[in-house]
């Protein structure tokens, strides 16, 4: 999957709606459902959908005249996604550790009891050293 930055509102409105909608979407489905909640130029909705397929986080299909877009990757994978780039850019400045630490400091304790459900699989799935 594509290296991937904070999404925008208008990013992420777009690709929840991909999300939820099951199967590609033309731009004005997307624009039609978009409008519901907000005023959006028919351009604008077809300009996100442009830079975000240049970005590799949506396919576009081609559908008789018109082109159909859908996410390439699941809701859950993009967000694991940015979750890995952001502790790659901690990293970079020298504390993915540190990045991690504020992350578990700040989580509440569903979020907290998920990561250790996680990490207990994780270490069941790997070998005996």
């Amino acid at each position: 999957m594509a290296r991937m930055n904070r999404l925008g509102d208008l990013e992420r409105s777009v690709m929840d709606h991909l999300w939820d909608a099951g199967e590609p979407q033309t731009v004005r489905q997307v624009h039609d459902a978009l409008c519901a909640h907000r005023e959006l130029a028919y351009t604008t909705v077809m300009t996100v959908l442009q830079r975000l397929a240049k970005k590799g986080l949506v396919v576009q299909l081609r559908d008789d005249r018109a082109h159909r877009y859908a996410p390439v990757a699941s809701r859950d994978d993009l967000v694991a996604g940015l979750m890995v780039d952001a502790l790659d850019q901690a990293a970079d400045l020298g504390g993915r550790r540190a990045a991690l630490m504020n992350f578990v400091e700040r989580v509440g304790t569903e979020e907290a009891d998920t990561l250790r459900h996680a990490l207990a699989e994780l270490d069941a799935r790997q070998p005996p050293r």
